[in-house]
């Protein structure tokens, strides 16, 4: 029996033609990375391959590392099997990996969403034959609102905190959602303020967006200066040292994970905003038909009922594990997320 195009290993997903692997969790010696979250973007592989937009961002995230930048659609052939990345939607730089071999094409998504953000690239559908995808949010309870709807509501819960004298904190990934949201937020409310975390990464993708002004918190910034205005953290903020000086503040988190009405409760937020960098139920589906794909693999997420009600509408669904999935939980803590 031949094996697959791509193998799922104990080190990540791995194509041996090419003997190069996929978003690898392990250390190895040529790896094509889909986007920069720390659970795609890992640091020790030898060489790193991704979309050029995405090289600044694993480069400030890795350190000193052998990257190489492509564009999209751009060809690259490795042992005689085909290459190219497109659009993923999840976040600036995030990419699809296409992997042509013998006739036979698998796309792996890495993360994804279909709905246009304004600062990423938008999705792209990729016809194949095997489809790797995520499904975070694989389940039918999950239905986005319009992102304008969303950002409207956020705008208008900092202008009520600001009528009633007191800081604004919105939580949000360092990278990805953090940017997404401070694209949006009317500064003629007042000023954004950010944490360090974010701050760092911000400043590294203002060369390929236009976002408004920022001001770092210090140690010198005083309470009476945030009064008001808005303070973007990351979530691994919450309930530190660091965000005393904010009182008296409200808090709010913008995740997909909103979507859950107990999330907000456990995690001691004062508002939930659902808004994710993933696909929701119905994004996922149209995604899938889109490929034109009969093998579908789920690889993180809702895997089991996903997989499972793809095969009642008639696809080769399995699944597979791996070490994906972790960001929207900040489970893994980048390097630049600590108090500044």
């Amino acid at each position: 029996m031949n094996k697959p195009l791509l193998e799922f290993t104990d080190k990540g997903i791995y194509c041996n033609p090419a003997k190069v692997y996929l978003d690898p969790w392990k250390p190895v010696k040529k790896a094509i990375i889909s986007h920069g979250h720390a659970d795609h973007s890992r640091w020790g592989h030898q060489q790193y391959i991704t979309h050029r937009r995405n090289v600044p961002i694993i480069s400030h995230r890795l350190g000193d590392i052998n990257v190489t930048g492509v564009n999209w659609g751009e060809p690259f052939v490795i042992n005689n099997v085909k290459f190219s990345l497109h659009p993923a939607g999840h976040i600036i730089g995030s990419s699809q990996i296409r992997v042509e071999h013998k006739d036979e094409v698998w796309v792996f998504t890495g993360d994804y969403k279909t709905e246009d953000d304004g600062i990423s690239t938008p999705y792209e559908p990729i016809k194949c034959d095997t489809f790797i995808t995520e499904c975070t949010f694989g389940l039918p309870a999950f239905k986005w609102t319009p992102q304008a709807e969303v950002l409207q509501n956020i705008n208008q819960w900092w202008a009520a905190n600001k009528a009633e004298g007191k800081t604004s904190v919105l939580f949000g990934y360092s990278l990805g959602k953090a940017q997404r949201l401070l694209k949006y937020l009317d500064k003629d409310i007042g000023k954004i303020y950010t944490h360090g975390a974010i701050e760092n990464m911000t400043r590294v993708l203002r060369p390929l967006v236009n976002f408004p002004d920022t001001h770092l918190i210090t140690k010198d910034t005083k309470k009476t200066e945030l009064l008001g205005n808005i303070v973007l953290a990351p979530p691994s903020a919450h309930g530190s040292s660091w965000i005393r000086k904010m009182v008296p503040y409200v808090t709010a988190s913008a995740s997909g994970w909103m979507a859950f009405r107990g999330a907000r409760r456990r995690r001691a937020i004062d508002r939930g905003f659902v808004l994710s960098d993933h696909c929701d139920w119905q994004g996922l589906l149209a995604s899938i038909e889109a490929t034109g794909a009969e093998k579908i693999i789920c690889t993180h997420g809702y895997t089991e009922i996903f997989s499972r009600y793809l095969r009642d509408q008639g696809y080769d669904a399995r699944t597979e594990e791996t070490q994906y999935g972790e960001e929207e939980n900040e489970t893994i803590v980048a390097k630049e997320e600590v108090e500044p």
